[in-house]
């Protein structure tokens, strides 16, 4: 596999709470982690986070961190699982929205799907960017200053965006690719 430990070394923090899309944490984990990074999921309370699975509540998952714990400048990258529940929880906790903030201040990669750009909404950094998400976001993201398109995986300077599970294989490669050029500079407002 061409991706085989081209992030070794890199750690990526994934951040999440209650009620996450399962196979958008699953499924890009899972690539990470053969590609040789190491992936720690972060949620505002230790223990585990419960999945949502398509309809109904999916596997519970170990916290690595409580965000209390987490240092934003420990990690490489952020990956942010969509989910209707649990971007919207996310939200409401200041110190989550921080934690996104810093990610895009120090120019590090950082990959949201579905309704993740919820949290970059909150986080106030969609201004000027291109992206994409789950189409009923696309309002709210242009509201917010984005330009949204619909396609299955967009990429703006280290951000990237797409919209569903079907989009996680494009999703991935792209996640990599990113993550394994790093720190990108930013010429945007």
């Amino acid at each position: 596999m061409e991706n085989q430990k081209k992030l070794q070394g890199k750690k990526v923090a994934a951040l999440m709470t209650e009620g996450f899309e399962e196979v958008e944490y699953t499924e890009p984990r899972k690539a990470l982690e053969e590609a040789g990074a190491t992936v720690q999921l972060i949620a505002p309370k230790g223990g585990e986070v419960k999945a949502w699975n398509e309809t109904d509540w999916g596997d519970s998952y170990p916290v690595d961190l409580p965000l209390d714990g987490a240092d934003p400048s420990q990690y490489d990258a952020l990956l942010l699982p969509g989910g209707v529940m649990n971007p919207d929880k996310l939200r409401m906790e200041p110190k989550a929205v921080q934690f996104v903030k810093h990610f895009f201040e120090q120019k590090k990669p950082v990959a949201a799907i579905c309704h993740a750009p919820m949290m970059l909404i909150e986080a106030d950094v969609v201004r000027n960017r291109k992206l994409t998400s789950y189409p009923s976001l696309q309002t709210d993201l242009r509201n917010a200053g984005a330009n949204w398109v619909d396609q299955e995986v967009v990429v703006d300077m280290g951000l990237v965006t797409s919209r569903k599970p079907d989009d996680i294989p494009a999703f991935n490669r792209k996640m990599i690719e990113e993550i394994g050029e790093g720190i990108h500079n930013r010429q945007h407002a």
